[in-house]
């Protein structure tokens, strides 16, 4: 039934059924299906079903907050005590960069802290790892601040900066990045992503049209098309192309430099639990 209880909050947060089921995966009949089996089980409707909208009647407003409440009390049954030591699983959603960036040192700290606890990794872009999260799918994230507000019971924590650089196929010349970015090519950062919104964001603050080129997510996959010839790009001073010898030029933005932020998402009902903090902890930012 705690699924059934957090969809319910899914819904009354988002206002329809097709809103929520796009928010945590489902379809709309299954988001459907799940509130008819919680009215069923609670004795009353929860909701006035009027058009396409979902709004919560009597019972379900005097619902909502208990229904929190038992969500936060069987989250917290799984902290282990001061006793207890760690055990179980923890899933940590990971944006590439971070998967082979700060993580892989974290993960060793955890497995000396707490060698009970199995840690299990999900890749994913930033927005979707957020989504997880918020969904309850995946414990804590670490992704691109998000350029939004994020819902009221998440928990946000800034673990980096990083600032982006303009990079070069090593046979374009000139040292002014804003022209660079006029005359060549451009290997964009998916617009869509948080990273790639901070370009677009850059570019339309400098009044720069760019020549198409091609546009991926990847941070790794952006430095090796330019490697190759194709163009050039913004990326951050972040991932593996850092320590290795990458055939490229990379220029400074000096003054005109912005930055990426790196960030641990959680529930607000989870930054207290003892192995969300020893994770925290290991960082070691």
């Amino acid at each position: 039934m705690i699924r059934e209880l957090k969809t319910l909050l899914t819904v009354a947060r988002l206002g329809t059924f097709v809103a929520a089921g796009n928010h945590i995966g489902l379809t709309q009949s299954a988001v459907s299906a799940q509130i008819r089996t919680l009215e069923k089980a609670l004795g009353t409707r929860l909701f006035d079903r009027s058009g396409r909208s979902a709004t919560l009647n009597a019972a379900g407003q005097r619902a909502l907050p208990m229904a929190q409440e038992i969500i936060d009390i069987f989250e917290r049954m799984a902290a282990p005590s001061q006793n207890d030591g760690y055990f179980g699983e923890l899933v940590i959603g990971a944006i590439a960069t971070v998967q082979t960036g700060l993580l892989p040192d974290a993960l060793v700290r955890l497995n000396h802290a707490a060698p009970a606890i199995e840690a299990k990794v999900v890749p994913g872009v930033s927005q979707n790892l957020l989504n997880s999260v918020d969904a309850g799918e995946i414990d804590l994230a670490i992704l691109i601040r998000p350029p939004f507000a994020l819902p009221k019971d998440l928990h946000l924590e800034v673990l980096k900066r990083e600032p982006f650089v303009l990079i070069a196929p090593t046979n374009v010349s000139g040292d002014d990045p804003l022209q660079l970015l006029r005359d060549n090519r451009f290997v964009r950062y998916d617009r869509h992503s948080f990273g790639g919104r901070q370009v677009s964001q850059f570019l339309r603050k400098h009044k720069i049209e760019v020549k198409p080129g091609l546009e991926l997510d990847e941070v790794e996959a952006l430095v090796r098309m330019v490697e190759a010839g194709l163009g050039v790009s913004l990326v951050p001073q972040a991932g593996l192309w850092l320590m290795r010898e990458a055939n490229i030029r990379v220029l400074e933005l000096a003054e005109l430099t912005f930055y990426r932020e790196l960030v641990l998402i959680m529930r607000h009902t989870h930054r207290q639990l003892p192995l969300h903090r020893l994770f925290r902890e290991c960082l070691d930012l």
